[in-house]
């Protein structure tokens, strides 16, 4: 996880929202805790809807699937 996340703090810093997507949503994947999960979800789709990225969708369904739709 170490890795993930200096990789994210990289893509954060370079604006790269392509990969903020893609390192949230394994970041979701890898964790053990539905609600860190969640929460790395959130991210990849708050960056997927601003990129205007087709990941958005996929990542809504999951976080709807897990109860977090508002």
């Amino acid at each position: 996880m170490k890795d993930l996340d200096a990789n994210m703090i990289s893509a954060h810093q370079a604006g790269d929202r392509r990969a903020l997507i893609r390192l949230y949503a394994q970041a979701a994947d890898a964790v053990n805790d539905l609600d860190a999960s969640c929460f790395y979800l959130t991210h990849a789709y708050v960056f997927a809807l601003e990129a205007g990225a087709s990941e958005a969708q996929t990542l809504h369904a999951r976080l709807k699937a897990h109860g977090r739709e508002a």
